[in-house]
C-alpha cells in the first residue's frame, strides 16, 4: 500500500478538504484495470456508460467505439440479468477483433450471479453495495448489536463469491454507493446521511481487505452535489483512519442534460477536483454517452495543466496568506447589510454591463429585465440579477427600480441622486474617501491584501461589502483560505466571490471533437468549479463572473445555474434525470425535453426522468416526484418514494404527472413581474 501523507486534511462541514497551498492530488493505491491502470502517479482516466441494449452485441460495439474515439479510457455496460452478464464475452471479442483493448465494466444491481458471470468476463465490476445483498423498501428496520452483525455476516457470506472470482481471474471491482439507494438497513441504522453513504461502501470494503482483495476503487454517487461532495471528503477521511487508500471514481449521477447537467457535474466534480481527490471521471449526462468524455477531458485537464504550472519554476505559484494555519476553515456567517445582501438572505448575482449599448435600454433583457416599451415598464423573471456594474458608464435610461446599480467610487461621486446606485472601491480610495455611501460600500480586496499595511488601516464598517478576487494559479483554495482569515481577523462583512476569466484564454470554446456544433463551454466549466467549490461549503453572499468573451445572457444563466446546483438560490425546476443505459425502457433524451418544455416554470420543484427501475424510486434520492420506465410503453408515476400510479401509458404519463402536480396545488401558471 502507497504510504499517505495526511497532514493535507482539515476538517469543513463535509469531512475531508485538501489545505495545501499548492494543487496537489491525494496520493492512492494503483489498481490495475485491464492494461490501464488507474490510481497512484496514473492520469485521472476517463469513462464512460453505454445507453444500447447489452443484447445487442454489434450496437453495443458501435457505441463503445464512439465512446472510445472521443476519449473513454473504459466503458461501463449493464449487466442486469444472467444472459446479459453472458453476453459481455460477444462484445470484447468483437471490440478486440477491431483493434480495441479498451477495459470494460460491467455494471450490476441486484444480481450477484450475474456479477459472478461478468467478472469472468469483463476487466471490472461496478457493484452497489445498497442492492447487492440488501433490499430497500423504504422499511424502517430496528437491530439489536448481535442482530446487525448477523446481517453483516450475511453479506460476507453472500458477497465472497464475488471476491474470490476477481481474484482468480484479476478483475478489479467498483464498490459504487448511490446516495439514492441505501438500503432499509443502513438508512434505519444511519438515516440519509453521507455518513451512511460512507459506512455502506466500508462494510464492502473492509470484507474484501479480509479477503485479501485490494483491487478496489470506491464511488459515492448522488444527484446532489453537495451531498456528494461531503461523502467524498468523509469518505476519505475514514479511509484514511483506517489505513486505506482506494482509487476515487468521481460523478455526479442522473445530472441531467444540456446546461445544467454541464454545471451540476462541474460543481460537483471540479470541487473534489480542486481538493486533490479523483482518479476517474465519469459525467453523467442525459445525451448520447459519447458527449460525456468530451466535458471530463476538459474538467480533467485543467489539473494536468496545473500540474505542470506548479512544477516550472518561471510560474511557481506564491504561498497563499494563512493568518493562523492552524485555524479551521467552517461555514462563514456574514451579517446582513442594507437588508439586501448577507446574512440569511441568498446569494446575489451581479453582472458587468459596461461594455452594452446603454443608450437602450432593452440591453437589460438579457440580465432579465424585459422592457416593455409600449407601457414604460420592466418585466422581471426568477433569474433576474440583483446587481449590474457600470464601472465610469452612465445609462440615458432609467434603470428599473429594484435593480441595484454599481460604479467605480469617482464616477459614482458624479451622480446626484444615487439612490439604488452604490461605489465601488479599491481599498486605498476607501481609505481615502472623504465621502461614501451611507447604506452600501463595495471593495475590492485579495487574501492576500488582508497582510498589508493598507487594509491596517482601513475603517470597514457595516457598510462594507467585500468583492474578493484572486490571481493565484490555486485560485478556489485561495479565496477559500480568505473567509478563514476573515474569520480570524473577527469580520463578518458580505463577501462577493468574482472571477475573472480574460478575453485571450476564453474567446473560444474546448472543442468536442464528436461534435463541434456543441463546443464544450470552458467558461461554463471552470466557473462552476471555482465558484461551486465555495458554495457548496456556505461560502459567500454572491457571485461575479467577469467573461469579456462571454454573452451577458450566458453569464445570467451560467451564475444562476451554478446558485442552483450548489442549492444556495433556487431559480427554477430541478431534472433529475439518468443518463440511460441497457436497461432504459424509453428515449430519455426526448422525453426529458418534453417533461422540461411543460414544466420549467415550476420554481423549486425537483422531477425525475428515470429509465427504469434500477434508477427509480431509489435513485431519485430528494425528488418531489418521478417518472420512472416500468415496462415497454410503460410509465409509473411517483410523489417522493410513494407509487401514484402505476403502467400508466407513455402518451398520457406527462398528462397525468401534472393532474399529480395540480392536485397537489403546486402548479402554477407562468408569469413575470412587472417593476
Amino acid at each position: 500500500m502507497v504510504d499517505m501523507d495526511t497532514s493535507n486534511l482539515l476538517s469543513l462541514p463535509g469531512g475531508y478538504c485538501n489545505s495545501k497551498t499548492d494543487y496537489s492530488r491525494w496520493v492512492t493505491r494503483e489498481v490495475n484495470i485491464g492494461d490501464i491502470p488507474m490510481g497512484g502517479n496514473n492520469p485521472i482516466r476517463i469513462q464512460s456508460m453505454t445507453t444500447i441494449d447489452t443484447m445487442d452485441t454489434m450496437g453495443s460495439v458501435e457505441q463503445t467505439i464512439r465512446m472510445v474515439d472521443a476519449g473513454c479510457e473504459y466503458v461501463r455496460i449493464t449487466a442486469p440479468s444472467i444472459k446479459e452478464a453472458e453476453n459481455l464475452a460477444n462484445i470484447k471479442k468483437e471490440l478486440r477483433n477491431r483493434g480495441y483493448n479498451v477495459p470494460l465494466v460491467a455494471d450490476i444491481h441486484f444480481t450477484p450471479n450475474a456479477a459472478e458471470v461478468a467478472a469472468r468476463i469483463v476487466e471490472k465490476v461496478r457493484i452497489n453495495p445498497g442492492n447487492y445483498a440488501d433490499k430497500k423498501k423504504f422499511d424502517q428496520l430496528s437491530y439489536s448489536a448481535d442482530e446487525y452483525q448477523a446481517e453483516l455476516d450475511r453479506i460476507y457470506k453472500k458477497f465472497t463469491p464475488l471476491v474470490s472470482i476477481c481474484k482468480e481471474y484479476g478483475t478489479a471491482m467498483r464498490i459504487g454507493t448511490n446516495h439514492g439507494s441505501l438500503s432499509d438497513r443502513i438508512m434505519s441504522h444511519y438515516g440519509d446521511t453521507p455518513e451512511g453513504m460512507v459506512e455502506s461502501a466500508l462494510e464492502f470494503i473492509r470484507i474484501c481487505e479480509d479477503l485479501n482483495f485490494y483491487n478496489l476503487t470506491i464511488s459515492m454517487k448522488s444527484s446532489n452535489p453537495q451531498v456528494m461532495v461531503q461523502a467524498y471528503r468523509m469518505l476519505v477521511e475514514k479511509m484514511v483512519i483506517e489505513n486505506m487508500n482506494y482509487p476515487l471514481h468521481l460523478g455526479v449521477t442522473e445530472a441531467g442534460d444540456g446546461e445544467d447537467g454541464r454545471i451540476k457535474s462541474a460543481v460537483g466534480i471540479g470541487t473534489l477536483l480542486e481538493d486533490g481527490l479523483g482518479d476517474t471521471v465519469r459525467v453523467s449526462l442525459t445525451e448520447e454517452p459519447e458527449k460525456e468524455a468530451p466535458v471530463a477531458i476538459a474538467l480533467v485537464n485543467r489539473y494536468s495543466k496545473r500540474a505542470k504550472m506548479l512544477q516550472d519554476a518561471t510560474t511557481q505559484s506564491r504561498e497563499i496568506i494563512q493568518l493562523n494555519p492552524s485555524s479551521e476553515t467552517v461555514a462563514y456567517e456574514s451579517r446582513e447589510v442594507n437588508t439586501f445582501i448577507g446574512g440569511s438572505l441568498v446569494p446575489r448575482v451581479i453582472v458587468d454591463i459596461s461594455t452594452s449599448n446603454l443608450k437602450d435600454p432593452n440591453i437589460l433583457t438579457a440580465t432579465g429585465y424585459r422592457y416593455d416599451i409600449l407601457n414604460d415598464k420592466y418585466h422581471m423573471g426568477e433569474q433576474s440579477v440583483d446587481f449590474v456594474f457600470l464601472g465610469d458608464q452612465l445609462p440615458s435610461f432609467t434603470m428599473p427600480g429594484n435593480l441595484k446599480q454599481l460604479y467605480n467610487y469617482k464616477t459614482w461621486l458624479t451622480i446626484a441622486n444615487p439612490t439604488n446606485i452604490h461605489p465601488v472601491f479599491d481599498l486605498e480610495q476607501f481609505n481615502a474617501a472623504s465621502r461614501k455611501d451611507p447604506v452600501l460600500n463595495l471593495i475590492y480586496i485579495k487574501n492576500n491584501d488582508l497582510e498589508s499595511e493598507i487594509f491596517g488601516n482601513s475603517a470597514i464598517d457595516n457598510t462594507v461589502v467585500f468583492i474578493l478576487e484572486t490571481d493565484h494559479i490555486h485560485g478556489m483554495a485561495d479565496q477559500r483560505q480568505f473567509f478563514a482569515n476573515l474569520q480570524e481577523i473577527g469580520l463578518d462583512n458580505p463577501v462577493i466571490i468574482k472571477r475573472s476569466y480574460p478575453a485571450e484564454e476564453f474567446s473560444g470554446p474546448v472543442g468536442d471533437i464528436m461534435n463541434p456544433e456543441e463546443p464544450i463551454s470552458k467558461i461554463q466549466l471552470y466557473a462552476a468549479t471555482d465558484l461551486g467549490a465555495l458554495l457548496i461549503d456556505k461560502l459567500g453572499s454572491g457571485i461575479w463572473v467577469d467573461s469579456p468573451a462571454t454573452p451577458i445572457d450566458r453569464l445570467v444563466s451560467l451564475s444562476f445555474g451554478i446558485l442552483q446546483a450548489t442549492r444556495s438560490r433556487i431559480s427554477k425546476t430541478e431534472y433529475i434525470s439518468c443518463p440511460s443505459c441497457g436497461r432504459t425502457l424509453f428515449d430519455l433524451q426526448d422525453t426529458t425535453q418534453m417533461i422540461r418544455a411543460r414544466t420549467n416554470h415550476l420554481k423549486g420543484l425537483k422531477i425525475a426522468i428515470m429509465g427504469c427501475i434500477v434508477n427509480g424510486p431509489g435513485e431519485m434520492a430528494d425528488a418531489d416526484y418521478g417518472y420512472v420506465g416500468a415496462g415497454p410503453d410503460k410509465i409509473t408515476l411517483y410523489r417522493g418514494k410513494e407509487v401514484v400510479k402505476k403502467n400508466v401509458s407513455s402518451a398520457n404519463a406527462l398528462d397525468e404527472l401534472i393532474d399529480i402536480i395540480k392536485g397537489d396545488g403546486l402548479w402554477i401558471e407562468e408569469q413575470e413581474t412587472a417593476v
